[in-house]
C-alpha cells in the first residue's frame, strides 16, 4: 500500500509523508511530526485505534491546522473535515442478511462476496470554517450530509 500510495502521489505532483501512530499515546507525537514536516493535509486510514480516538484525532487535526479526509462519517461527526465512504448502516444491514442465511443453513463459502453499493459524502462545515476553508457550493450540493 505504501508503494501504490507513493506512486499515486508522485503522479499527481504531491509528496506523501507517512506518519505512524501505533497507539493512542503516539498521536501527539505524530501530529507534531506532521507540523514539523509541513504536511498540508491528513488522510486517516481505517484502524481500530484511530476509530476509538476519532474525537482526539479530529481535535489534533484542527489544532494542527490540517484538513482531514477520514474513513467514515463517524470521524466527521467527531470533528474530521470530510469522508467519502460506504454507508455503515447499509453495510450492517447487508451483514445481517448474511448472518441470517448462515443461521438458516447456508454454507458461508457458497455465499457471494459483495462490494458496498451505497457511498456517502459527509462534510463538516464547522471544521472547514475553523480551518479557514471555503467549501465550493458544488461540493456541498453533492454531499449526502453537511454538518453545520
Amino acid at each position: 500500500m505504501v508503494k501504490s500510495g507513493t506512486d499515486a502521489a508522485k503522479s499527481l505532483g504531491l509528496r506523501l509523508t507517512i506518519v505512524e501512530a501505533k497507539a493512542a499515546d503516539g498521536l501527539e507525537h505524530a501530529f507534531g511530526v506532521m507540523v514539523r514536516e509541513r504536511v498540508s493535509a491528513l488522510l486517516v486510514l481505517v484502524d481500530g485505534m484511530f476509530f476509538y480516538n476519532r474525537a482526539r484525532v479530529g481535535d489534533l487535526a484542527l489544532r494542527s491546522r490540517l484538513p482531514s479526509m477520514v474513513p467514515t462519517s463517524d470521524y466527521v461527526q467527531a470533528g474530521g473535515l470530510m469522508s467519502y465512504a460506504p454507508n455503515s448502516a447499509d453495510n450492517y444491514r447487508h451483514a445481517a442478511t448474511y448472518v441470517d442465511k448462515i443461521l438458516k443453513g447456508a454454507h458461508p463459502g457458497d455465499l457471494p462476496i459483495e462490494q458496498p453499493t451505497k457511498f456517502e459524502l459527509v462534510i463538516n462545515l464547522k471544521t472547514a470554517r475553523a480551518l479557514g476553508l471555503t467549501m465550493p457550493p458544488s461540493l456541498l450540493a453533492r454531499a449526502d450530509q453537511v454538518i453545520e
